[in-house]
C-alpha cells in the first residue's frame, strides 16, 4: 500500500464525529486541553463524563518537602545528571539516591512522593530503564556511573550507559528543552534557545504554561527537526509516546496544586526552579547545570488522583488531534526536509491504521507493543545483561501489569525492520547511544 501520511488521514477523519465517536464529541464540546482530557477520564473511570471541579486539596498529604533531609544539595562530579529534570531534581532533594543511580522501590516511590505518578506508570518507566539502561536491578538517571561499574559476576557483562546514552530507547529527538542527539553531540545539555522559546510563550500567556502551549512548543520543535536534523526520527516508541509524555509531565507533573488551582498552575518561576535556571536582574536566563530544584511550597498531585497510563494515552491522543503530525512514523533520510513515513497498515500488518490509531486504547498499545518486539534486540546490544531471557521475562511481566487496564489488540508483525533507511534509527550505535 502506498505511504499516506498519518497527519493527513487523522486530520480529515478527526473532523468527523462517525470516525471517532467518543474522541469527536469530547473535542467538539470545546473547552482547554486540561479540561477535555478531565471529561474523557471521568467517562473511562465510569462517570457522566463531567469532570469533578470540587476537587479537595490537602496540603497535608499533598506537600512535598525541600527541607531536612530532603533540603537541596548540589551534585559532585561523580554524581549523574542527566536530560530529565524532574528526576534531577529528586536527586538533588535526596528523592532519589544523590548519585543518580536508583532501583525500582526508589524511582516507584519517589515519583510518587514528588509527583504523584501512578504505579502502572513508574513500574513501566523503571524497569524498562533498568532493562535497557541498567544492571536488570538499578539504572543511572544520567550517563555510566561507578555505582554501576562492568563487573563479570551474577550475568554482568558490560557498562549501562544510563538515559544519556539511550537514545531512541528511553529519549528522542524534539525534546522540550534538550537538542536533537545528531545536532547537539548529547541528548542531556539544556539548550537555551528551546528553553527561552517556552518561557517566553509562558511570559505572553500571562505568566501561564498549559498544555496547549506545550503541544505548540513541541509542534514548533518538530518542525524544526524536519528543516535542521537529516538524522531526524519519530520512532513508533519513542516519537509516539515517550516524546509526547516529556511534554505532558512537564504540565501534569511541575505545576503547583492548591485551593485555588487543585489540577495546578505552571508559571515560569516554577518552570525555572525544576530546569535550573536564573533569570538575572535585567530580564535573561542562565542555566545552571545540574542544580534542578524542586520549588518551595510546592504541592504535588493529589492523593488518588495519580497520573496513569491511561491518563498519559489521553493527553498523547488529544495532542496529536491538535497536530496529527506528530503520529508519523519515519523520519529524515539523512538530508534535511526529506522525511519519509512509514504506512502504518503495512507497518502492523493490518493490527493498526489511520482509522483506528486514535481510538480507546489504540495509541498506547501501538507504542508498548513495539517497545516490547525491540526489547530483546536492546538487551542484546547493550552487552550488559548476560541472562537475556530472565531480563525479558520480567519486562515483559511489568509491561503486561503496567497495561492491564488498557483494551490492546494484538500485534505479531516484526516492526523494526522497516527503519534501516533512516540514518537517525539504523546508524546508532546502541551500545553507546551515540551516532557512529
Amino acid at each position: 500500500m502506498k505511504y499516506q501520511s498519518i497527519a493527513v488521514a487523522v486530520a480529515t477523519l478527526a473532523s468527523s464525529v462517525s470516525a471517532f465517536p467518543t474522541l469527536a464529541d469530547q473535542v467538539l464540546q470545546g473547552g482547554s486541553l486540561e479540561e477535555t482530557a478531565a471529561r474523557m477520564m471521568a467517562k473511562r473511570q465510569g462517570g457522566s463524563g463531567i469532570p469533578d471541579n470540587t476537587k479537595t486539596f490537602d496540603p497535608k498529604t499533598q506537600y512535598v518537602s525541600t527541607s531536612g533531609v530532603h533540603a537541596y544539595k548540589a551534585p559532585t562530579e561523580d554524581d549523574q545528571r542527566g536530560p530529565c529534570p524532574g528526576l534531577n531534581a529528586m536527586a538533588n532533594h535526596g528523592y532519589l539516591p544523590h548519585n543518580g543511580v536508583g532501583n525500582h522501590l526508589q524511582f516507584i516511590q519517589g515519583t510518587y512522593e514528588v509527583f504523584g505518578m501512578a504505579p502502572d506508570l513508574s513500574g513501566f518507566l523503571t524497569v524498562l530503564g533498568a532493562t535497557i539502561d541498567g544492571d536488570g536491578l538499578s539504572w543511572s538517571i544520567g550517563g555510566p556511573s561507578k555505582a554501576l561499574d562492568p563487573i563479570t559476576i551474577g550475568g554482568l557483562l558490560g557498562q549501562p550507559q544510563g538515559i544519556s546514552g539511550s537514545h531512541n530507547k528511553y529519549e528522542s529527538d524534539v525534546s522540550p528543552g534538550r537538542g536533537d542527539l545528531y545536532q547537539a553531540g548529547d541528548d542531556f545539555t539544556l539548550q537555551m534557545d528551546r528553553y527561552q522559546a517556552l518561557y517566553d510563550m509562558g511570559i505572553a500567556n500571562n505568566d501561564e504554561i498549559t498544555l496547549a502551549i506545550l503541544s505548540k512548543h513541541r509542534s514548533n520543535l518538530f518542525d524544526q527537526s524536519i528543516a535542521k536534523n537529516p538524522y531526524f526520527f519519530n520512532g513508533p516508541f519513542t516519537g509516539v509516546l515517550v516524546q509526547p509524555a516529556a511534554y505532558s509531565f512537564i504540565y501534569r507533573f511541575m505545576s503547583n496544586k492548591s485551593a485555588e488551582h487543585p489540577a495546578g498552575k505552571l508559571n515560569t518561576e516554577i518552570l525555572n526552579s525544576f530546569f535550573g535556571v536564573k533569570k538575572n536582574a535585567d530580564g535573561s536566563l542562565t542555566k545552571l547545570p545540574g542544580q534542578e530544584r524542586i520549588p518551595e511550597n510546592w504541592y504535588k498531585r493529589a492523593v488518588g488522583d495519580e497520573y496513569s497510563i491511561p491518563y498519559l494515552n489521553t493527553d498523547t491522543v488529544l495532542a496529536a488531534t491538535q497536530y496529527p503530525k506528530f503520529l508519523d512514523v519515519g523520519g529524515n533520510t539523512g538530508k534535511v526536509n526529506t522525511f519519509a513515513g512509514l504506512d502504518l497498515d503495512n507497518l502492523t500488518g493490518g493490527v493498526y491504521n489511520t482509522k483506528n490509531l486514535l481510538e480507546g486504547d489504540n495509541l498506547a498499545c501501538f507504542a508498548s507493543q513495539f517497545a516490547q518486539q525491540v526489547a530483546p534486540d536492546l538487551i542484546r546490544c547493550s552487552s550488559v545483561l548476560g541472562d537475556i531471557t530472565s531480563a525479558l521475562t520480567g519486562l515483559n511481566s511489568q509491561i503486561a501489569t503496567s497495561f492491564a487496564s488498557l483494551s490492546c489488540p494484538k500485534l505479531t508483525k516484526p516492526l523494526s525492520g522497516q527503519f534501516t533507511k533512516f540514518p537517525g534509527y539504523s546508524n546508532l550505535n546502541c551500545k553507546t547511544g551515540q551516532y557512529k
